[in-house]
């Protein structure tokens, strides 16, 4: 397809150049492509001088939220990891409904409890017993936590755990849907961070099973 530009090229030379030699009418063609050319151009250009400022604006506007958003993402823990610090606020709270005995993934600078195990005791290799409280690292080894935290309350553990609201993984469907689920409003604040973080976080209680009266 030629484009309009030069129709409106060929139009005009096909009328007032057709009895000039090819040179003139090459040097013809190109002056008045480059003055239509030119005409569209300035057309566009007041076209879109209304529209300016505000383009302006809400491309400032965006490029803000955007930037709030990254910020938001960065761990609100000492280092960049894929550990978030639990809120005190919410551990007392909750301390206070189940009496915890066990921080169950803890280190020696964040434990909750005087019983803990650390990354170095790994405590997907121990045994949990007792009321045990667990913020396991939300990264994709969360799945082996949450299935260690339903099989120990199978074996007659308490494990309360603070997990992100991800109803969308295989993990929350396989052990979560088991327990009992305790969706937090808003958005947690995690350790000494200042912004809220980047998603939904719930509770999730997983008892010891009870069947026929006799606890499992």
């Amino acid at each position: 397809m030629i484009p309009i530009k030069d129709n409106i090229v060929q139009s005009f030379l096909g009328t007032a150049s057709g009895g000039y030699s090819p040179t003139i009418r090459q040097s013809t063609t190109a002056a008045v492509r480059d003055t239509v050319t030119d005409g569209i151009s300035d057309s566009i250009s007041r076209a879109l001088n209304p529209i300016r400022q505000p383009l302006r604006d809400v491309i400032e506007l965006n490029l803000g939220r955007i930037a709030e958003a990254l910020r938001r993402l960065k761990p609100h823990f000492a280092s960049q990891t894929d550990n978030w610090a639990t809120p005190q606020a919410l551990f007392n709270e909750l301390d206070s409904e189940f009496g915890f005995e066990l921080d169950v993934c803890a280190s020696e600078q964040n434990a909750k409890c005087a019983k803990f195990f650390t990354k170095e005791d790994d405590g997907l290799i121990q045994n949990w017993s007792g009321v045990c409280w667990m913020n396991p690292p939300y990264g994709r080894q969360i799945g082996h936590w949450i299935k260690k935290a339903h099989e120990s309350a199978k074996a007659g553990a308490t494990v309360v755990c603070l997990v992100p609201s991800r109803t969308d993984t295989k993990w929350w469907h396989a052990h979560c849907i088991h327990g009992e689920v305790r969706f937090i409003k808003g958005r947690l604040k995690f350790g000494d961070g200042k912004g809220t973080a980047p998603f939904p976080s719930a509770i999730v209680v997983f008892r010891p099973t009870t069947l026929n009266g006799v606890t499992r």
